[in-house]
């Protein structure tokens, strides 16, 4: 049924329509809406069977998720930024049990300094804790994939983190195909557990591991998060087939056809990056883009495949590690690191803390790849005249003062002089 509607409440229809029986809810920007939005579903009793509980911090959503699928319930949470930080323990232990739980991440920049916006920075802190990580272009998207996710997360016996683009995505008011509930119970089957406590059947889950097989536990994860490799793309093309539409799978090429330039992205930056091809296409240019849907698992083989024929490869990222650069050029890089004639990698800093990404900056970017490729990271529309005022402010003043609010202030002033 198509609706015109917010992205938060499309995605808590899309998981109502999963049948969860325990969520799990704390709230946090930018996801607050979607939890808000399942629980007047459980109070107003269209979700049957479906407990809702509300709990004390990050942490405790997590945990208590853990719990009811520990015991066999189909699980749900949602968090966003700090709040993954605050559950980060219960992160790692609901890879490491092997539990099959969806979490919704609301992607949003990690502070200090304190920022509410979108960016990358909390799902890149969590990327190897264990889980799989599907990052959603829009919401249309964003609905299709929690509904493959929880098909995932069960038929592995692993958890699934699905990722959208917190306020761009989860508060963006659109037109959505929310599917029916008979297309869902087809194409999720209910759950069936394959480990659960039962005290006429006791077992303990969460034993001690020591190093005699700490390292066998480690792999088999390991092994599960590859065989999604191939379970994700089956499944959606069982999707398309049945819901009519494209979503999901491990990633998607747009007029890489003949192209010397392929743009590599995660999320829905991939929109305005589209227009930019279409417009260089236009003049020209050999451009195309590869967006990755998958993130955890890491599609090497088919990236390379994707990227086989290009001369650069330009990374447009959210989020970056200090003192090492982009976490995801560096993966494509890795990915490439054996293929003969490999292109020249770059990486693209951008919209971090929700700065916004323009057509202009990106193409920009593109066309200086082609004829200055540069080493390293580069930080799209960094204000270099501010950033170098601080830097000769640090070397000569000793106590120099908090960098963020430097830099605020700054920013203030010259905005003054350049009103006056």
């Amino acid at each position: 049924m198509l609706k015109q509607i917010e992205g938060s409440r499309a995605m808590a229809e899309a998981i109502g329509l999963c049948r969860p029986e325990v969520i799990c809810a704390y709230p946090i920007t930018p996801q607050t809406h979607i939890v808000e939005g399942l629980g007047e579903m459980v109070r107003a009793g269209e979700l049957e069977n479906c407990e809702f509980i509300n709990v004390e911090s990050e942490f405790a959503a997590l945990s208590v998720a853990i719990g009811a699928s520990a015991a066999g319930a189909r699980a749900y949470t949602a968090t966003a930024s700090q709040g993954l930080l605050f559950m980060a323990e219960a992160v790692y232990n609901a890879a490491g049990l092997g539990l099959p739980i969806v979490m919704t991440l609301g992607n949003r920049a990690i502070g200090a300094p304190i920022n509410i916006w979108n960016d990358h920075s909390d799902a890149m802190s969590m990327a190897d804790a264990g889980w799989m990580q599907l990052f959603a272009e829009t919401n249309q998207e964003a609905v299709d994939l929690h509904i493959q996710a929880f098909r995932l997360a069960e038929e592995l016996s692993m958890p699934v983190m699905v990722c959208v683009d917190g306020f761009i995505l989860t508060h963006a008011v659109e037109r959505i195909d929310i599917p029916s509930q008979e297309d869902v119970d087809a194409f999720l089957p209910p759950f069936e557990p394959v480990q659960v406590l039962d005290p006429k059947d006791p077992i303990s889950i969460g034993a001690m591991v020591g190093p005699d097989a700490f390292t066998e536990v480690r792999f088999l994860q390991h092994y599960k998060q590859n065989i999604a490799l191939r379970l994700l793309p089956e499944f959606a093309a069982e999707f398309k087939a049945r819901f009519g539409r494209e979503s999901g799978g491990l990633l998607r090429e747009y007029r890489t056809e003949d192209a010397e330039l392929i743009v590599v992205a995660m999320g829905s930056v991939n929109g305005t990056i589209k227009d930019v091809v279409d417009e260089m296409r236009a003049e020209g240019v050999p451009i195309g883009l590869v967006t990755l849907v998958a993130f955890r698992p890491f599609p090497v083989k088919q990236l390379q495949l994707a990227l086989a024929d290009a001369k650069h490869v330009v990374v447009v990222e959210k989020s970056f590690a200090v003192g090492m650069g982009g976490q995801l050029a560096n993966h494509v890089d890795h990915a490439l690191r054996n293929v003969p004639s490999a292109p020249h990698v770059h990486s693209a800093v951008a919209g971090l803390g929700g700065r916004a990404i323009t057509r202009a900056s990106l193409q920009a970017c593109f066309r200086r790849a082609l004829v200055q490729p540069w080493d390293g990271t580069h930080f799209l529309d960094l204000n270099e005249a501010i950033v170098a005022k601080e830097i000769h402010h640090v070397r000569k003043v000793r106590r120099s003062g908090p960098t963020a609010e430097n830099i605020l202030r700054r920013l203030s002033e010259a905005q003054h002089h350049a009103g006056g």
